[in-house]
């Protein structure tokens, strides 16, 4: 048989040359923008401002391979690592996210608890790259609306005194104000931090030895409602803030349930606290995340991270390229006893099987 023709291969095309040309940096151009180290660190969820500046003065943070220096600021470019580890951090401003909490009696608004005990910061859902911020706070023995952001400005536009806010209450004691101690409650009275009064106390009917009282200030001084009553000896026996600015209870959000509002609603409450809105697009939310913004859930109790500085720094391996194996080289090795005359089991070993009756064989033959 002959051999079939070889066919001759064509000559390889040239290869084409590529000229890299350096890009010149224009000097002119203005410099990226710069944000505070410690605040996008503490953005990032990893703790308050003040500790991340801890942080930083423990030389545990690095920008582009050198110890970071407090009070230093970075841009996009630079790379952060957090005990060498890298750190995702949010330059561009996002869509603020706000969290309603129907608070009840018993927990502490409160990230650190020496005493160990229920905090509401225990049942927020987590974030990534941000963090909850509570915007005011409610004692162990108030119940009702509780606000969560994530915006810095939001939350300091809600609580600074000079700014107002109206925090309306509903408020039960056990006995009855006059028509003198209304008139005195919303004209002043003196306390032990300065004087106190209500814009609006508006009595609510009661039954019996307990009545009900509408009450609205626009400050937030540490158990100001009941001290106002307890001047007139008149105990406040159930307190219950109903109203944060223009922020309202829902009545469908009942104790210990949570309502994430929809991003319209943030944008009307950013408008209300003339701040401006991020001007880059919304990012698409799914389905499922359409269904949650507007599904009142009751949250779960989880552990609580804490801040960073809680936690030692990881220690590294003394070779990268093999832990395991000096970790299970370090560990004591337990010498196994000789096992003396040990048999190997065979297949002579095993029980012959036992033989079929006759009846079973023929059993379900027509």
């Amino acid at each position: 048989m002959a051999r079939p023709f070889k066919k001759q291969q064509d000559s390889p095309k040239p290869r084409l040359k590529t000229n890299f040309t350096k890009i010149e940096v224009d000097e002119d151009a203005p410099s990226a923008p710069t944000q505070r180290l410690h605040k996008l660190l503490a953005l990032a969820g990893l703790g308050s401002r003040r500790d991340m500046e801890k942080l930083i003065e423990s030389g545990r943070v690095t920008v582009n391979g050198q110890v970071a220096q407090l009070g230093a600021g970075v841009t996009s470019d630079d790379v952060v690592r957090v005990d060498s580890r890298p750190v995702r951090l949010s330059f561009a401003p996002e869509l603020p996210q706000i969290l309603i909490y129907h608070k009840p009696e018993g927990e502490i608004v409160s990230a650190d608890d020496p005493e160990g005990r229920s905090s509401v910061f225990d049942k927020l859902p987590r974030l990534k790259g941000a963090k909850w911020i509570a915007i005011g706070r409610l004692d162990i023995n108030t119940s009702g609306l509780l606000i969560f952001t994530t915006s810095g400005e939001l939350a300091n536009h809600f609580m600074h005194p000079r700014y107002e806010v109206e925090r309306e209450y509903a408020v039960r004691i056990f006995g009855e104000l006059t028509e003198g101690q209304l008139l005195q409650l919303t004209q002043g009275i003196e306390l032990e931090d300065g004087p106190a009064a209500f814009d609006v106390i508006n009595p609510q009917g009661g039954e019996g030895a307990n009545h009900w009282y509408q009450v609205i200030l626009r400050e937030g001084r540490n158990r100001e409602v009941r001290r106002l009553f307890e001047a007139f000896q008149l105990p406040v026996s159930r307190l219950m803030r109903v109203r944060f600015g223009p922020v309202n209870l829902p009545p469908r959000v009942k104790r210990g349930q949570m309502l994430k509002l929809e991003p319209k609603e943030v944008l009307g409450i950013l408008e209300w606290a003339g701040l401006d809105a991020p001007k880059a697009p919304a990012r698409q939310l799914t389905q499922r995340e359409k269904d949650k913004l507007t599904t009142v859930f009751t949250p779960k109790e989880r552990k609580r991270r804490g801040s960073i500085l809680n936690h030692p720094p990881r220690e590294k391996p003394m070779d990268n390229s093999l832990p395991h194996r000096k970790e299970r080289d370090s560990k004591p090795q337990i010498a196994r006893k000789p096992v003396a005359n040990r048999r190997i089991r065979q297949t002579s070993d095993l029980s012959a099987p036992k033989q079929q009756k006759r009846s079973d064989r023929n059993r379900g033959r027509g």
